[in-house]
């Protein structure tokens, strides 16, 4: 029996002619629910998809129909119309006020690891998760060093041949190019010199002798590269004067010294801005991730095909375009690194720069009919590049341990971070083996101006609702907002005043939360709307605060009218764990 729902049709990718899905027109139940509409969504290397709906549909029925006709999963798609992204999945068309011809851009998250097989000729198999940026080169070097293999038969890089579907893969070529999909299988041969191989040897490796010249590679040109660290605001301010923390200049320096040595920057396949893995000197190893102010979302010079914002508001509500790299550098700073490199959550050390290479996006007035100009230096932020064998979106949170998610719910609840998902928290194992750790990245949504597009994916996972550990504790408990505002201001960004309030408010929250004995599902539920034109109880909190007379100009009596209201909302949650009334 087909599922119940309006006809869709999507454009072939070719653009040739239109396909049907196997979908029942609305019945008239649910056509009294809202009118069918024709949306188009649009999206880089794709032809239009025309696609019919009910203005009444979710957000999560558009995706599963992208996903029957494209093959592209739901969780793997971003929906943007108007320069907002429509975050909910339960959200209705209608609610993010899409119409009958209205289009729709959809991002498509293309996962940066790539898992490949390598198959030797005897049948055994090594299976190796591939980073953005490497060459089948680096695959090579990988298999000299596996330890899978003895050690008397690891064949070197030189002695290596990679075959894919019959095909050499020269050692130039990026495995990204050549592994369009996970689960890749490519055939690995070995070429021993006469002098390294006897006949028996052959035998018992069971690889394949023979002898393929290998190209040499080609380097970039070592000019127009540099990054230089920035100080917002007066060069003779006190932040000018900050010393840059040791696991800052070491991130800076290896990043330089990859690009001198002709290292490009490889952007990210993920994503909906510009973002691009920093190379060492060696060009095998990334060492950090920057992040372009002009190829934010919506910005002037974004890659992934967004309409620039006609507003100057960034994707998510109360964020703007190009202030992401800010808020990026302010997330690390605010997580409080103890030892210079990483603090309570674990956000990797973070900087704002400005870097110059001809790999970044231009802006158009640079380009050329007679040469290319020199590269223009970008602002953006910098961070340090932390290796991962994937992320929470690729397994389930079940086994994710209880301390490791709270550190981010904290970070996020103080933050009021408007984009935390599975995809953006990094799952790293130990090099023992034994146990893991996560790692959260992507704050540019965090601090906004107001509450309304505050979403955390960790309120569905079962370790929210343990209660806070001793440390967790005793680290909320030292939490100062006034001091944190201080320290934004230190390094040179003068908080806006709603910037500011955010945080004042936020960090209000999870202190009460955490001394009511109330754990993350509790205190995160107060500041997520249950649906998207539903207030959330920190933005009822808020809008009653500001409506009571005298605080309008003075923030410490606005501040002392939210607390009020705000022990007696906390009151109402039960030691059962009640929801917010």
């Amino acid at each position: 029996m087909s599922p119940a729902g309006p006809t869709v049709i999507c454009a072939a990718r070719d653009g040739g002619d239109l396909g049907l899905l196997p979908l029942r027109p609305p019945s008239s139940a649910s056509a009294s629910a809202g009118a069918a509409i024709m949306i188009y969504l649009t999206a880089p290397g794709l032809a239009v998809m025309p696609m019919r709906v009910m203005a009444s549909d979710s957000i999560a029925s558009v995706k599963l129909r992208v996903q029957t006709s494209r093959g592209v999963t739901a969780r793997k798609q971003k929906l943007v119309f108007d320069g907002r992204e429509l975050a909910r999945d339960d959200g209705r068309i209608r609610d993010y006020g899409v119409a009958d011809g209205n289009v729709v851009h959809l991002v498509i998250r293309i996962p940066d690891l790539r898992l490949i097989t390598v198959e030797t000729v005897q049948g055994g198999k090594f299976r190796f998760r591939v980073e953005p940026g490497r060459t089948v080169g680096y695959v090579k070097q990988q298999i000299a060093k596996d330890r899978r293999l003895h050690p008397a038969t690891r064949p070197d890089p030189d002695e290596q041949r990679l075959v894919l579907e019959g095909e050499d893969l020269d050692d130039r070529h990026l495995i990204h190019d050549v592994c369009r999909a996970d689960g890749a299988v490519i055939h690995l041969l070995v070429q021993r010199s006469s002098s390294k191989i006897s006949a028996t040897e052959a035998d018992d490796d069971g690889f394949e002798v023979s002898i393929v010249a290998r190209d040499a590679g080609q380097q970039l040109p070592r000019r127009d590269v540099g990054i230089e660290p920035v100080v917002v605001g007066d060069p003779k301010s006190a932040a000018a004067q900050q010393k840059l923390p040791s696991a800052v200049r070491d991130m800076i320096d290896a990043a330089v010294a990859g690009m001198e040595k002709g290292n490009a920057p490889i952007m990210s396949s993920e994503g909906t801005g510009g973002a691009y893995f920093m190379q060492d000197a060696t060009g095998h190893r990334h060492v950090a991730v920057f992040k372009p102010a002009d190829e934010e979302p919506m910005a002037a010079n974004n890659p992934r095909g967004l309409p620039v914002s006609s507003t100057g508001e960034g994707l998510k509500k109360g964020t703007r375009v190009g202030e992401g790299a800010l808020r990026e550098v302010a997330a690390y700073i605010l997580d409080h690194p103890r030892d210079g490199a990483t603090g309570f959550a674990g956000v990797p050390p973070t900087a704002l720069v400005r870097c110059t290479h001809k790999a970044f996006r231009q802006p158009l007035d640079q380009a050329s009919p007679l040469a290319a100009p020199p590269p223009v230096p970008k602002l953006g932020s910098m961070q340090a590049f932390v290796s991962n064998c994937g992320s929470c979106e690729d397994m389930g949170p079940r086994a994710f341990p209880v301390h490791e998610v709270h550190k981010i719910c904290v970070l996020d609840i103080r933050l009021a971070n408007a984009d935390r998902h599975a995809g953006n928290i990094l799952v790293c194992k130990h090099d023992d083996g034994d146990g893991m750790s996560l790692v959260p990245i992507d704050h540019g949504y965090c601090l906004p101006e107001s509450f309304e597009d505050c979403t955390f994916e960790w309120l569905y996972w079962p370790q929210c609702r343990e209660p806070f550990g001793e440390e967790t504790v005793e680290y909320v408990r030292s939490l100062d907002a006034e001091e944190d505002i201080a320290m934004l201001r230190l390094h040179g960004w003068e908080v806006s005043r709603e910037c500011a309030r955010t945080l004042r408010v936020a960090t209000m929250l999870l202190k009460k939360g955490v001394e009511r004995g109330l754990t993350a599902f509790h205190i995160g539920s107060v500041l997520c709307r249950e649906t998207l034109t539903k207030e959330s109880a920190i933005e009822e909190i808020v809008r009653e605060a500001e409506g009571a007379g005298g605080c309008d100009d003075d923030e410490t009596a606005f501040l002392q009218a939210v607390s009020e209201i705000m022990d007696r909302r906390l009151d109402e949650i039960s030691p059962l764990g009640a929801k917010v009334i």
